[in-house]
């Protein structure tokens, strides 16, 4: 094997490795709330042990030898002479935390290795580890026991590609006990079909050992997931008359062999005939045997040679092929891409959307009537493009959510609290790319309401709550944005507080005049914190800030709702994605501008009726509600000289409606999003740019940075 390869290898383990770890620690904490969940213990085994064995394959010693150690641990944990306890909960957690150490290549602490190792070698050599008070639980067992099993494997074609070779399999199943292996040759083509690279071949084995069924399962480990792997106590039958070797199907039944996908059984075009009486098993086996020795197949026959009407033949191929079809979609399969790979995608597929914006702009500007269908087919095409691309990048957020029950469990222990992680929604999917810069956010406000909201136990009880806190980490669509939100059931927000906290640190006067939401928003200011002294959680006043700034950086927006005594509700809205967006255009003194279409909620015109009755105080009425608006000119210092009717786009950013007053709305435009540099980081009131069809560019509003202006130019009066 060449170098590179090696290391192509090396990287697959480790991004395999790394799922592992993650589902280590999920099995870990399921344990802890369930000790007698043995699906747990037995995946929490699995994976260990998948660890351990593709770590030896590929050069990583050290966790290969690390990690045997836990194995055996959990062994005994399976079959019940090692009981669950705390202290095995958390060595398995250190466990898991040092093989990540490893995996990362950090300089991980050997005295750290040598101590788990000990107190592993502890747990199984003390007495609670072989009590017989376990004989019950190992009874319990669903792992099976010594005897005699019937295997049968049926291994894919493509199984050689992932360099397994199946014979070392039955090798290492002969070392467990007695085998009696049964060879089956019915899925072999023709000789002048064998693909020699693939494997046509099943086994039938039924073996007599003092192994259990886990163990015998554990040989199969690192290919179950590919494999039709069945695994059952062996009961023979009196037709048998206890023999030992499963007959194989003979060769004269193979009917239409190249018809059948091993991978997705389907019926065989013979059978299939025959149940729909356009043939007879007579006929069938006339047929049968003149495909002996020819590479015909067995439709060719029935029409050629026996005279079967061909549409009849036909027919049943075409069912054939649906119900392969069927069986095949069925099957839910994933290709592991690189990150990289796909998000150079992603910008082919966005210059893909400008090219065919340009090529509408011609075909209109021109109006060329013979391209007016091939360019609306286009449209149609890119579109559908753009929508499957960008669902590829969707995942469910409760990948990053189940991260979090470790973080709650730690901290709760270090702060002697009782919290409860709630999870909501995990299922709602979002861009990947969100969701990994999400991570960060959540980890300072999931701390936050450890350390701030929820109360000490005793608190808590004096108040009437019950002892132990809980936090509900929720998420859900909402139309073209996800709405994320941590509550917690503690104390809530003391407004006085932290109006005082503020005045004190010079971020507001003591006249300020300001709600609850601005009273409450103020946490989100750099260097604030109400914390009464400084520990390695919180008390800084650093996190907060960071939160409201990434999350805007991510074009969302932070949401604060507090009942004193209730708990506190956070609530980050975000988009699905960042590539490409719908959007409205609008047009001011010529230049364009893209408002995003997921904080829309109506356009309404702006006629002299309308301007009168805001008296200038800039406010409109929308359906009986009195909305605040901004001309936009006055934002970008633009000549005061505004269409003769203008228009006005009505935003609303968590419960905040603007209405944003523009010359003229052009209509929907799908928008690429295009960085404006560094340069430009500093312009709240702009998020991005687009490459309009006509070449020229339009720029992206940041609608929450404009709200933020236009209140602090105090250029719009609120009622």
């Amino acid at each position: 094997m060449s170098e590179s390869q090696n290391n192509q290898f090396r990287e697959v383990f480790k991004q395999e490795a790394e799922e592992l770890l993650t589902d280590i620690e999920e099995c870990i904490l399921e344990i802890e709330e369930n000790p007698h969940d043995k699906d747990a213990v037995n995946k929490l085994f699995r994976a260990m042990h998948t660890i351990k064995g593709s770590g030896s394959m590929f050069g990583f010693d050290d966790i290969a030898s690390f990690t045997h150690h836990v194995e055996t641990c959990l062994d005994e944990v399976r079959e019940g002479n090692v009981p669950i306890t705390q202290d095995l909960i958390d060595l398995i957690l250190a466990s898991r935390d040092q093989i990540k150490a490893m995996l990362d290549g950090d300089t991980y602490d050997i005295e750290t290795n040598d101590s788990i190792i000990a107190a592993l070698n502890m747990i199984l050599n003390s007495p609670a580890g072989n009590a017989e008070s376990c004989t019950e639980a190992n009874i319990a067992s669903s792992s099976g026991g010594p005897g005699k099993y019937h295997i049968k494997f049926d291994a894919p074609e493509s199984i050689f590609n992932s360099g397994m070779d199946p014979s070392v399999l039955i090798d290492e199943l002969n070392e467990m006990g007695e085998c009696q292996v049964t060879l089956n040759y019915d899925r072999v083509p023709n000789l002048a079909e064998i693909d020699p690279e693939n494997c046509f071949l099943t086994w039938d084995i039924i073996i007599d050992t003092d192994k259990s069924e886990s163990d015998i399962k554990d040989v199969f480990i690192f290919i179950e997931s590919n494999c039709e792997i069945l695994i059952e106590p062996y009961t023979p039958t009196e037709a048998s008359n206890d023999a030992v070797i499963i007959p194989s199907k003979p060769v004269e039944d193979v009917d239409n062999i190249n018809n059948i996908d091993i991978d997705n059984p389907t019926p065989k075009l013979g059978d299939m005939l025959v149940e729909k009486n356009i043939i007879n098993n007579q006929t069938l086996g006339i047929a049968l045997d003149k495909q002996k020795g020819t590479s015909k197949r067995i439709g060719e026959i029935l029409t050629d040679e026996l005279k079967i009407n061909k549409d009849e033949i036909d027919n049943a191929l075409k069912e054939q092929t649906s119900l392969k079809e069927k069986a095949s979609t069925s099957r839910q399969e994933s290709v592991r891409v690189p990150s990289d790979k796909l998000d150079h995608l992603i910008n082919l597929v966005g210059e893909l959307v400008i090219t065919q914006a340009q090529l509408s702009q011609i075909s209109t500007t021109h109006e060329i009537n013979e391209l007016t269908k091939p360019v609306e087919e286009v449209e149609r095409l890119t579109g559908e493009l753009r929508d499957s691309v960008l669902n590829i990048r969707m995942m469910p957020i409760g990948t990053q959510f189940n991260r979090f029950k470790r973080l709650v469990r730690d901290l709760s222990r270090e702060l002697n609290k009782q919290i409860d992680l709630v999870t909501i929604g995990a299922e709602t999917e979002m861009d990947k790319t969100v969701i990994e810069r999400l991570g960060d956010p959540l980890v300072h406000l999931i701390r936050n309401s450890l350390d701030h909201g929820i109360e000490e136990p005793h608190e808590r009880k004096a108040a009437g709550k019950p002892g132990n806190g809980t936090i509900t980490l929720a998420a859900e669509h909402k139309g073209a944005s996800v709405a994320i939100t941590i509550h917690d059931d503690g104390k809530g927000l003391n407004k006085n507080r932290i109006f005082e906290k503020a005045v004190s640190k010079g971020l507001i006067s003591p006249e300020a005049d300001l709600s609850e939401s601005e009273i409450f928003n103020l946490i989100l200011m750099p260097g604030f914190s109400t914390a009464a002294q400084v520990t390695n959680i919180s008390g800084r006043g650093v996190g907060m800030d960071v939160v409201k700034r990434e999350i805007e950086n991510l074009r969302g927006s932070v949401d604060i709702t507090s009942v004193e005594g209730a708990g506190t509700t956070i609530t980050l809205t975000l988009p699905l994605t960042l590539a490409i967006i719908d959007g409205l255009l609008v047009d001011i003194d010529g230049d364009k501008y893209v408002i995003p279409v997921s904080t829309v909620e109506e356009c309404i015109e702006m006629n002299e009726m309308v301007s009168a009755m805001s008296s200038d105080r800039n406010l409109i009425q929308v359906r009986g509600e009195l909305v605040p608006y901004i001309r936009l000119r006055s934002i970008f210092n633009m000549p005061t000289n505004p269409a003769a009717l203008e228009e006005a786009v009505i935003v609303n950013v968590n419960n905040n409606r603007l209405g944003i007053v523009v010359d003229h709305i052009i209509g929907d435009y799908q928008t690429v999003i295009k960085s404006l540099g560094r340069l430009y980081k500093d312009i709240t009131e702009i998020s991005g740019a687009t490459i309009m069809g006509d070449g020229n560019v339009a720029l992206i509003l940041d609608i929450t940075g404009i709200m933020e202006t236009a209140t602090k130019e105090e250029a719009l009066v609120c009622a």
